[in-house]
């Protein structure tokens, strides 16, 4: 399963026009319709959340060594897959996941926000 947890910010700054814009809204949302994939919106009044700085996605599955961290950055994505270092990933996610909004919840924002383009 892939988890990705998305800051409002992320889904607000206009890359392109707002066309293309509500297009990758759109994308999202028939993504987040898979049942292999989980997305989750952290609003900006939710508090408790720090490290909007990069964005990272969880892919898990039944077998936990086989878990991957993903990290964009300004040099490319970079893949975490050594135990060790997943350990130090999990517990933040463990909190991202409870601020964000539920994967119900992540959706009906983001279709409002198509609907502000």
């Amino acid at each position: 399963m892939w988890r990705e947890y998305s800051h409002e910010a992320a889904l607000r700054i206009l890359v392109s026009d707002r066309a293309t814009a509500r297009a990758q809204l759109e994308h999202l949302l028939e993504q987040a319709a898979s049942v292999h994939i989980s997305i989750r919106v952290i609003p900006f009044e939710r508090e408790g959340f720090a490290g909007a700085a990069s964005a990272m996605t969880y892919a898990d599955g039944p077998v936990q060594k086989l878990d991957t961290v993903v990290r964009d950055g300004p040099h490319g994505a970079s893949f975490i897959d050594a135990e060790a270092q997943l350990g130090s990933y999990r517990e933040p996610f463990r909190r991202v996941k409870a601020t964000s909004l539920d994967p119900q919840r992540s959706r009906d924002f983001i279709h409002r926000l198509t609907k502000e383009l």
